[in-house]
């Protein structure tokens, strides 16, 4: 059985709360964003892809947060709608805040960057007040993401949020997403952030964002099970820290670690394989997995993500997962 328990009787699988832009993805790959002429656009945004991810998998998904006024808003919504998930508590602002854009560079499969305009943004205007008790106490899963906490009022919101979840028994999940230029110093950071991470029950982040997070606490010494050792001492039953190329550990509160499985993949860009293995990962713990399987389905979801050029719609299935793991299997 799983490390965590959730609610069955609850009728939403999962529901995330936070960033909803555009991504504008590079055509013209291998060159320099200045020498690139046309851009594909998708849905982004951190919780948006893991969203989709999740309701790709055939859960029943729903999501908190706030559009722009515009069309880019608009189209928004109806992607989320268009892929099964309830967008409900999808607010529209009436400020005359603007769609977020993240423009993507493709130098070459490793060599990826990202140029985001995140000033006025509508994601970040989301109010307290705006987030629904009911779609959140409906949940057996929440997942909170840290490019909300940069900025009030959203960074209220997620509050909100999570008290909601823990009022009504939700597990939440924490994706660290920690995005640098949305905020003002580094105290203001490491702060937040960690008073959020304390109400949560998995935290899933790279390294440098852990060591983001631990930048005034000098003992932990950047090491991976003191660094787990910490948030047991709060609410978290599972930790997992990314370190790229060399993979990802998982440390669970019964003493655990886990390695993930890494799967060869004709990668296109780097980005967007995070999203997918919190994806798939999380989907393993809703089965009830342990959590080695839900490692490598969640692997598994991030190399099929990385060989294609969009995060959002390359998003896989449950199927295409199992058949992607059995024909990886079969090659060993």
């Amino acid at each position: 059985m799983g490390t965590i328990v959730f609610h069955g009787s609850k009728p939403i699988d999962f529901v995330a709360v936070g960033r909803l832009c555009i991504d504008l993805n590079a055509n013209e790959i291998n060159r320099p964003m200045e020498e690139t002429s046309t851009f594909t656009k998708y849905v982004g945004g951190s919780p948006a892809n893991i969203c989709i991810g999740m309701a790709r998998l055939g859960l029943k998904t729903g999501f908190v947060g706030k559009v722009a006024d515009d069309q880019m808003g608009r189209f928004i919504v109806r992607y989320l709608t268009d892929n099964g998930i309830d967008t409900r508590n999808v607010v529209t602002d009436r400020t005359g805040a603007v769609t977020g854009l993240a423009f993507t560079e493709i130098k070459s499969p490793t060599e990826c960057s990202i140029l985001m305009y995140r000033d006025n943004t509508a994601d970040l205007k989301l109010e307290a007040n705006e987030v629904q008790e009911e779609l959140v106490a409906a949940a057996k899963l929440l997942l909170i993401s840290g490019t909300a906490l940069a900025q009030s009022p959203s960074r209220e919101a997620v509050f909100q949020a999570l008290e909601y979840a823990r009022r009504h028994g939700a597990v939440v999940a924490f994706d660290l997403d920690y995005r640098p230029y949305t905020w003002t110093s580094d105290e203001e950071t490491a702060a937040y952030y960690n008073l959020a991470a304390e109400k949560c029950d998995i935290i899933i982040g790279t390294r440098e964002e852990f060591d983001m997070m631990e930048r005034f606490e000098s003992h932990l010494a950047h090491n991976d099970s003191q660094t787990a050792a910490k948030w047991f001492d709060y609410k978290a039953k599972i930790v997992i820290i990314k370190h790229g190329k060399e993979g990802s550990i998982a440390y669970a509160k019964d003493g655990s670690s886990h390695r993930a499985q890494s799967f060869q993949a004709k990668v296109i860009k780097t980005f967007g394989a995070g999203d997918s293995y919190a994806a798939g990962f999380l989907y393993g713990l809703l089965q009830g997995w342990p959590i080695g399987r839900c490692m490598t389905y969640g692997s598994a979801a991030a190399a099929i993500v990385v060989s294609s050029h969009s995060c959002s719609d390359a998003m896989p299935t449950a199927d295409q997962v199992n058949r992607f793991i059995e024909a990886s299997s079969s090659q060993i």
